[in-house]
């Protein structure tokens, strides 16, 4: 355990010697006119260059009185321009919002520049200064209640698809137990109006709306006319294909090789949705970024999901035989997914983060820091099941399911579970706030 630690510290110290600095959201770069100018003459247009390319649907721009002006593309796909009013005090106060189309995140600002005579502009004199045009933010209670939202998508995608992994890998004959379907039907349940919630939250966060904009028909329309909302539509069509599989299940097919390339194909489909609207794909390789994430949301499942399944379904029964042939399975299992877990981790911290500097001096690194210690308890915990699995099992198994042997382990396994919430919780708060700040 000792040398799998250093070893990861010096892993994580070698990555981040060799990074690139840390990646932030659509910034603007440059506005024509400028923030501030004074002009002799109105202008028809604005023009607004980003640092990446933009989807038209996603930049919005308003004045001070809330009007959206029209906005159009030109040749070039990080330059946009923005249709003029003539307003009668010859002042513009404007205010910009722009969504990543990688992973749905808003950016916005403000412009203000007037139209002033030319002996006041010779002269210096400001006539911009006054107006009350203040960049949009976020609302506090949207941003929260999507950070719910995605908790509660990530724990829905764990517990269903490492859940389906379970039953189809190591238990077969579960699919008739109870508690198992009933943890299956509310991974689904949960997962299903997660997503539709994640639509109409983030489409509210991106406008700058409240709360009851969330949910607002003209809302999902906007949203779903963006990139990160098409990912979302089809996250929740796959949620609606998992219906089947589920279905499938309880009525006693999880046998079946069609069931389980059925399932195969959902769970494939849930995963890399969710990834799609990560930090994966903001760095200098897109293609490993995807890649990582993939690999560690699939590792997220099959440990959490097996783990849920292990002290909700298995558990509870102590049936020796049960314990003897999925315990051990499950073991392996989990000791291979919290490997793909670090190494796919490592790849995204390295790729997202990028320097010390953005790991110990901004609120992504902070979070960053608390997910990995939590991370660490986690491991000591399932450090503590896989030596009870080595050394006690048999015994447990010898006296059919004691309830003071298996014990320790049920124990063992609610810690981790726990920890395993709070890992989740910070990883939803890691994928709403900017990695540049």
């Amino acid at each position: 355990m000792k040398r799998v630690l250093v070893l990861l510290a010096a892993l994580v110290c070698a990555l981040l010697a060799v990074a690139q600095p840390a990646a932030a959201h659509t910034e603007l770069v440059s506005s024509s006119p400028k923030d501030g100018a004074r002009l002799a003459k109105a202008p028809e247009r604005l023009t607004l260059t980003f640092d990446e390319a933009v989807d038209l649907a996603s930049v919005r721009v308003l004045t001070v009185d809330g009007d959206r002006l029209p906005v159009s593309r030109t040749a070039r796909k990080n330059v946009v321009q923005v249709a003029l009013g003539n307003p009668a005090d010859g002042r513009f106060a404007l205010v910009w919002s722009v969504v990543d189309e990688a992973d749905g995140h808003a950016s916005s600002g403000r412009i203000a520049f007037a139209v002033a005579p030319k002996s006041q502009a010779a002269a210096g004199t400001s006539s911009t200064g006054g107006d009350k045009a203040t960049a949009p933010a976020p609302s506090p209670s949207v941003r929260k209640g999507l950070v719910a939202a995605r908790w509660t998508g990530y724990l829905a995608l764990a517990l269903f698809v490492g859940g389906l992994a379970f039953l189809t890998l190591l238990w077969p004959d579960g699919a008739a137990e109870p508690r198992a379907r009933l943890l299956l039907g509310l991974a689904w349940t949960g997962g299903l109006l997660a997503t539709v919630a994640t639509i109409g939250l983030q489409g509210a966060y991106v406008s700058f709306g409240g709360p009851r904009d969330a949910l607002r028909p003209a809302t999902y329309a906007d949203l779903l006319a963006t990139q990160p909302g098409i990912v979302l539509a089809c996250r929740a069509l796959m949620w609606v294909l998992a219906a089947v599989v589920l279905a499938a299940l309880l009525q006693g097919g999880a046998r079946s090789p069609g069931w389980r390339a059925g399932a195969l194909a959902v769970s494939f489909g849930l995963l890399r949705t969710t990834g799609m609207t990560g930090h994966n794909s903001e760095g200098s390789e897109p293609t490993w970024g995807a890649v990582a994430d993939f690999v560690h949301l699939l590792g997220a499942a099959l440990w959490i999901g097996g783990l849920a399944m292990l002290a909700l379904a298995v558990l509870p029964r102590r049936r020796a035989a049960e314990l003897a042939a999925v315990v051990p399975g499950y073991s392996k299992l989990a000791a291979v997914s919290v490997t793909g877990i670090v190494g796919a981790g490592l790849v995204l911290a390295w790729q997202v983060v990028g320097s010390y500097d953005a790991l110990l001096h901004t609120s992504y690194g902070h979070l960053l820091l608390v997910k990995t210690a939590v991370l660490g308890g986690v491991l000591v915990a399932a450090y503590a099941s896989r030596q009870w699995v080595r050394t006690r099992l048999d015994l447990a198994v010898l006296l059919r399911g004691d309830a003071a042997t298996v014990r320790p382990f049920g124990y063992s396994v609610a810690v981790e579970t726990g920890l395993v919430l709070v890992v989740l919780a910070v990883t939803s708060l890691l994928v709403t706030a900017d990695p540049g700040r």
